[in-house]
């Protein structure tokens, strides 16, 4: 079992199972959240969450879950961070036959009306 879907997993329990709040908090898409869940269910062979209009509850598969997920959080290493650098690079001069920035101080060339 992943350590990331297990983290997701507490997350959501932790925000009493309000998922756009979690996925606020972890600061991923709701979609995301949502696949974890499920990829998680399909990794443990039960349903985690009962879900129903009035709001999602806990099956006891989660609950038993929830116990040995927080166990496994606390014995693994702390997630490292991603490292963010500049964004994007430098623009490059484009050396084919492309258009030139206007040179200031001259006229524009004329464009020759195209005929009939």
């Amino acid at each position: 079992m992943k350590i990331a879907l297990l983290r997701r997993f507490v997350a959501l329990v932790e925000h009493d199972l309000h998922a756009p709040r979690t996925a606020d908090a972890l600061g991923i898409p709701l979609a995301s959240l949502y696949t974890s869940i499920d990829k998680l269910e399909e990794e443990v062979g039960h349903p985690l969450l009962t879900r129903a209009k009035a709001g999602w509850t806990l099956t006891p598969a989660g609950s038993l879950l929830l116990d040995e997920a927080r166990q496994r959080i606390a014995e693994s290493p702390a997630p490292t961070e991603k490292q963010t650098g500049p964004a994007g690079g430098k623009a490059k001069a484009s050396k084919g036959k492309g258009r030139t920035p206007a040179v200031k101080g001259q006229p524009k060339p004329y464009k020759k009306r195209q005929g009939r």
